[in-house]
Formats: structure tokens, C-alpha cells, sequence
């Protein structure tokens, strides 16, 4: 059995068997069909990737404002393109820790103050200009300026010093970080000319694609870029396209039509359909990320830590599980963090939905009236059916839930960190550290719930600094309790990334950081031939 399915699946590598025919002979010999694709995929690896074509992808989140201007990236379309003809210093591994790209090595002193990076030598960008330890120097300084609107100024206040040191650049700290390389790994964090001090916006980077077509909220796209360093690992289509469909129904229409040969955000109610199609194949990954409803801990009502806590008691996590994720996910416990981190303590108490506590609470609060919340498709998978399954939970404790769904276009930049109550959704971070300090810390800028609170602050500077391991887990659980008791951040659920390519794509790898291996599908994948 094994010697015929490892023939027949060097044959779907060679490109003269279908992927169906195979799965159809793998069942027939009583094998799984996880077990069949997982040797399809080692039979397609080891023939290694196919090069030309272009490969397209219709995503969801992508608006009439995006920018090429790393530090405004906001949402998935930026990120996705940014991976296309950006790198940073290091990415997140798949199965965790760095890989380090324009960074050679990384190292630092004994306090974790002080830390060295070896640039790369020989890495060109796309004008032909070579990477020098200035250029990282600049992109770092742009990205920290206390002035600066990049959604990586949270994760770099701490920095004190940059400089270049030789072929090296020198980053100092305030205070002790062991998770520093982590940090480099910040997607907005790409690598520039001049660190993009001259023009932010000019998509030119060290990626395997030169940004051919910008066309914001409409299309992006890229051709292959001769002198990428790593041509042999990235980008092996001839070209890249990237086509906005923010409508989840049409987004499903073009992949099954073979208008595009990936898509992200299956809606999970559909995915047991999807997976019967001939040639769709779902990509799930269980990771960091988790569909918060926001409210502004700074704002009336939800000032209120007694409203708060009833609007918290008034959520069905395991109703919402079912009916809006249909179980691709698990239960969140209204704190930013889960099991997927290494130092997260698991020994919270789940919060579950009681309507009797939520009235009582709601009773003290003092509050009358309905409350407002906004939601939009593009939030999450489900975020409209989602909201309306909360209005129903909350009505069965007294209280009011006014819904408004909000456009796609402009809800990243109108809505969300806007508006004091509103649905979003975290990728997550590779370190608690980072999800802390990017979304929670007092002077974040991506404080989306307004959680502002000095004892907090220093929780979060104690357990950066601290280089015993289980002291800073229990700084960590410390945090997460008062968070869950007391912060804006209604988690009814941590989701799975659901994605889908069509026939023929190869080469995907699952990766938990993120959405669509990462955003690094379209440099990774390849079409067979």
C-alpha cells in the first residue's frame, strides 16, 4: 500500500496525476485523508517548487486608504503585500522562535539591555541600492519617533539608543527585554532606503516582488525581482497579484471559478461545504489571534467597570463558538492571551455566560438605555451574525444592544480605535510582552480598549525586565486577572485562521502567527504544473 501511494504521489508532483485521483486511491486503500495529504505535500516538497505563472489571491481587508507606507499598515491586504516586496530583520518561525532575514544573527549582553545585529551583506533593494546597517538604523529611528503614527511605536518605546557599529547595528535599551528579536519581527518594522525617511510610500524594499500595481482598496500587484538573495526559498510565480473582495461570497465565487488561486477568511460556516469542491482545499491554523468586542474603558458607559462586567457575564462563548466559528476555535476568557503562549497560566477560572449576574451587575451600574455597538463584514468571519447573537444573550439579562453595521471601506480608520464599543479582531503577538506593550500599555497607540492604568504599566516593564522565568509567568497571570476583571476587552472566542487555495497551488505552509501562512503564502506557494 505504502510503496503504491508513494508512487502515485510522485506522480501528482510531476504533475501527471490529479490531486483527486490520488485522494480517491488513498481512500479506496483505507487510508485517512489527513495521512494522504500529508504525504501528497512530502511527495510535492521534495520535488521541489515550480517556477512561473502568476499566482492571485482575492483577500478581504483592503480599503480606498491603505498606503504602501509600512508604518500605516493596518490591515490584511497591507500585510499580505508588505511580505510580497518588504522584509524585515527576522520572521516568526512556524512552529515559533525567529528565522532571521535581513538580521544574520542577533545577539546581547547579559542584562538584555544592550543588543548587537549583524546585517546581512548583499542584500540589494529593488532600486538596486545595497542594505546598509544605516538603512536599518533609519527604519528603526522612523518607526520609534515618539511623533510617529507606526503601528510599531508601542512595541519600540523602549528603545534608548541605535547606531551602527561596522556591519553591525547597536540597539540600547531602557530597560531589560529578553524578547527583543521578537520585536524585530513587527510587520510594520520592513526595511527601507533610508530607513523610508525620504518617501515612506514608494514600495521599495528587499522582497522576492517590485511593486508593479497600486491600486488601493482595488488591486496590488508585483513582478519576480531578478536580484532577490533568496530566489531559490521565495517568490516562485513569474508575478503576484493581489484583488480586494471584501465580500465573503464573492471572495468563495472567484476561487471556485479560478478567478484567484487563494483566499483568506472562509467564513467558517461554509467550510464543511467548501471542502467538498473539486480542487479547494481549506488551510486552517490554531494560533494567537481573537475577535475582541472593544469598549473604551475612558468612555460613558463603559467607564463603568460594574457595566463592563455585565456586558462581559452577558456573552455565550460556547453558543458563539458553535454558531459563529462552527468549532474552528476555542473559548476566549476576556484577556488578550491563550494557551498558544508559552508563559500564559492556564489556571483561570473559564468565565461563562450567566444572565442572572449580568442584571444584577448591570442593576449596579446604575445605566439605562440601550448601547450601542458597531460591527462591519470585514471585522471577522460572522462579525454582523455575531453581533446579533450578542444582542440576543444580552436581552436575556436586560439589556439593550443596538446594533450598526458599519461599511468595510474606512472601518479600520473610522470605526475601530474610534468608536467607544465595536467588534475587531488581534492577530495576536509572538510574546505576551509584545501584546501587551502594542495594545495595552497606557501610551500605546493601539490602545483599542482605553486601558489606562499606571499599576498595569509597570507590570508590563516588571515582566519585560525579568530574566527568571517563573517570576515573569507569574507577572503575566497577575496581568491577565486583572485584565479579564477589570479591563474592555470582551473575548468570547480565539479563532483558527481559515483559509482556501484552489487547484494546482502548492508549497503552503501552516504558520500560527498569522493569517495565510503568515502573509507569506504568495512568496511561498507555487502553481503546479
Amino acid at each position: 500500500m505504502s510503496n503504491e501511494l508513494d508512487y502515485l504521489s510522485r506522480r501528482v508532483a510531476a504533475g501527471k496525476l490529479s490531486r483527486r485521483d490520488f485522494l480517491g486511491r488513498a481512500a479506496a486503500l483505507g487510508v485517512a485523508a489527513t495521512v494522504a495529504n500529508s504525504m501528497l505535500s512530502s511527495a510535492v516538497r521534495a520535488a521541489g517548487p515550480v517556477k512561473g505563472g502568476t499566482l492571485k489571491a482575492g483577500l478581504q481587508g483592503g480599503e480606498s486608504t491603505n498606503s504602501l507606507d509600512p508604518a500605516t499598515f493596518l490591515s490584511q491586504v497591507p500585510f499580505a503585500f508588505g511580505k510580497c516586496w518588504g522584509e524585515t530583520l527576522v520572521e516568526l518561525a512556524p512552529g515559533g522562535g525567529v528565522e532571521y532575514r535581513i538580521a544574520e544573527e542577533i545577539g546581547s549582553s547579559d542584562d538584555a539591555k544592550t543588543w548587537t545585529m549583524k546585517i546581512r551583506k548583499g542584500v540589494q533593494f529593488h532600486n538596486g541600492k545595497e542594505v546598509t546597517p544605516d538603512d536599518v538604523v533609519a527604519t528603526l529611528k522612523r518607526h520609534s519617533d515618539e511623533k510617529s503614527k507606526s503601528g510599531a511605536l508601542g512595541v519600540l518605546k523602549s528603545i534608548d539608543t541605535i547606531k551602527t557599529d561596522g556591519g553591525n547595528v547597536v540597539v540600547t535599551l531602557k530597560d531589560p527585554n529578553a524578547d527583543m528579536p521578537y520585536l524585530m519581527a513587527d510587520y510594520h518594522l520592513i526595511i527601507q532606503p533610508n530607513g523610508g525617511m525620504d518617501k515612506p510610500d514608494a514600495g521599495i524594499g528587499t522582497g522576492p516582488y517590485k511593486v508593479t500595481t497600486n491600486q488601493p482598496g482595488v488591486k496590488h500587484g508585483g513582478e519576480r525581482f531578478a536580484n532577490y538573495w533568496q530566489a531559490d526559498k521565495y517568490g516562485h510565480a513569474d508575478q503576484v497579484e493581489i484583488i480586494v473582495v471584501n465580500d465573503p461570497t464573492a471572495r468563495m465565487a472567484a476561487l471556485q471559478g479560478g478567478q484567484v488561486n487563494m483566499i483568506n477568511r472562509v467564513e467558517p460556516k461554509i467550510v464543511d461545504l467548501v471542502k467538498r469542491l473539486p480542487g479547494v482545499t481549506i488551510r486552517a491554523a490554531s494560533g494567537r489571534g481573537f475577535y475582541p468586542f472593544n469598549m473604551f474603558c475612558d468612555t460613558a458607559p463603559f467607564d463603568n467597570n460594574d457595566l463592563r462586567m455585565a456586558l462581559k457575564l452577558a456573552m455565550d462563548r460556547e453558543e458563539m463558538l458553535t454558531k459563529i466559528l462552527r468549532g474552528y476555535g476555542e473559548v476566549g476568557n476576556d484577556m488578550p492571551v491563550n494557551k498558544a503562549y508559552p508563559l500564559f497560566a492556564g489556571d483561570f477560572e473559564q468565565r461563562k455566560f450567566d444572565p442572572e449576574k449580568a442584571a444584577a451587575a448591570y442593576k449596579k451600574s446604575g445605566h439605562s438605555g440601550s448601547i450601542l455597538l458597531r460591527t462591519s463584514d470585514v471585522a471577522f468571519p460572522g462579525a454582523v451574525d455575531a453581533a446579533q447573537l450578542y444582542q440576543q444573550s444580552c436581552a436575556k439579562a436586560g439589556i439593550k444592544i443596538e446594533i450598526k453595521r458599519e461599511p468595510g471601506d474606512g472601518y479600520w480608520t473610522e470605526v475601530w480605535n474610534k468608536q467607544p464599543f465595536s467588534l475587531s479582531y488581534w492577530g495576536g503577538r509572538p510574546t505576551q510582552d509584545q501584546m501587551y506593550s502594542t495594545a495595552y500599555l497606557s501610551t500605546a497607540d493601539w490602545n483599542d480598549t482605553r486601558w489606562k492604568r499606571p499599576d498595569f504599566d509597570k507590570m508590563v516593564l516588571s515582566a519585560r525586565g525579568e530574566l527568571d522565568e517563573a517570576k515573569r509567568k507569574k507577572i503575566y497571570r497577575d496581568m491577565g486577572e486583572i485584565m479579564r476583571d477589570e479591563g474592555g476587552l470582551i473575548v468570547p472566542f480565539f479563532n483558527q485562521f481559515v483559509d482556501a487555495t484552489g487547484k494546482g497551488v502548492e508549497g503552503w505552509v501552516d504558520n500560527p502567527a498569522q493569517e495565510l501562512s503568515n502573509g507569506h503564502a504568495l512568496i511561498e506557494c507555487w502553481l503546479q504544473a
